[in-house]
């Protein structure tokens, strides 16, 4: 198949910065460990930004639409009409993320991947189309090797047109829960009944519809197992360019910001193929869609929040941006016990 170009990335791994930030955090004026997450979190940015003053600059939000041709068969409650019509809703400031990048500070770009319609040029659109939505995936692979290779291109292509140190990834597209749970089955091996779930909101009969569907998608792409074919078998054009994205976001140093479920499908290939971008990476919740929580297990990962969100969107990393930037915070306006001086008698872990 068409080879993607895919960055090396470095190992973020430093003993000597690691061991000044753990210093720095264990001397804040608080008993050790008392901030629990929020110390770990800010060694881990203090670690992928390189500084032990770290602070997140022009933070962007990036939301992938693109529609599925497994749609058509009907594994979601919704026609795939509403990618499109979100799509709008988005750019017109209606959405939860749109309300939720504006509550926070967070540049809002839009990115079409390949929705099933031709959408107007605007300021916070981007026009990425790879086709007008994937083929069915129930019949073969979703995308061919090279629509797949110029989607991951692509999604590195809009990393680089936008500025910052830190990307909080979201998606759209009806029928995309189905491509995450197919991948996600395919790459850890779980059995598909554990990875899939009610998408928008299917009632238990239409589960095992669906399920029936997905079983019959990874039959007709039994072959596929290596994590380019897994992606090009099942991934949506949105899950590509995320795939690119994020690998393009760890290969400059910006923290990444993983939202639910098909984000995390998107890092799910894109560790597969380098295993060092989980270094770079935040995952903000744990969303309610049922294999979520399995598939964070698998990554080794531990969300900041879980609020039974399953909205996609990015809107669960745009909910948690406020924790990234509490952490910075602490690490660089938190006086120490010395220049605050107040006694650290029983707290210095040197004591």
């Amino acid at each position: 198949m068409a080879e993607p170009r895919l960055p090396e990335l470095a190992d973020l791994r430093d003993g000597v910065l690691a061991a000044r930030l753990q210093h720095l955090i264990d001397h804040k004026t608080k008993p050790l460990g008392s901030l629990g997450r929020i110390e770990s979190l800010a060694l881990q940015i203090g670690l992928t930004l390189r500084s032990e003053r770290p602070v997140l600059v022009s933070p962007q939000v990036v939301v992938f639409a693109g529609d599925h041709g497994l749609a058509a068969r009907g594994v979601s409650a919704f026609p795939s009409d509403v990618t499109w019509q979100m799509v709008e809703n988005f750019l017109a400031g209606g959405a939860a993320i749109s309300v939720l990048a504006r509550q926070h500070g967070l540049a809002l770009t839009v990115v079409d991947a390949g929705a099933a319609k031709e959408l107007a040029p605007r300021p916070m659109l981007q026009s990425r189309k790879v086709a007008l939505g994937t083929a069915d995936c129930s019949r073969g692979p979703a995308m061919t090797a090279a629509q797949c290779a110029q989607a991951i291109e692509q999604g590195a292509e809009v990393v680089r047109s936008l500025p910052g140190n830190a990307v909080l990834f979201g998606e759209m597209g009806i029928g995309n829960t189905s491509s995450a749970a197919l991948i996600m089955a395919r790459l850890t091996g779980l059995p598909l009944a554990q990875c899939v779930g009610r998408g928008t909101g299917l009632d238990e009969p239409a589960v095992q519809r669906k399920l029936a569907i997905l079983q019959e998608a990874l039959l007709a792409n039994a072959d596929a197992h290596q994590p380019l074919a897994v992606l090009q078998a099942f991934g949506g054009f949105e899950v590509a360019m995320m795939c690119g994205a994020m690998l393009e976001a760890a290969a400059q140093g910006r923290v990444i910001v993983v939202d639910g479920f098909i984000a995390t499908s998107a890092l799910l290939v894109a560790h597969a193929l380098r295993p060092r971008v989980l270094q770079r990476c935040v995952f903000s919740h744990q969303s309610d869609e049922s294999g979520h929580a399995r598939m964070l297990a698998h990554l080794g990962a531990e969300p900041l929040i879980k609020l039974d969100l399953r909205l996609g969107e990015g809107s669960g990393a745009a909910l948690a941006w406020p924790l990234l930037e509490s952490a910075c915070r602490i690490l660089r306006e938190m006086a120490s016990f010395e220049s605050a001086g107040v006694s650290n008698a029983g707290t210095d872990p040197q004591a």
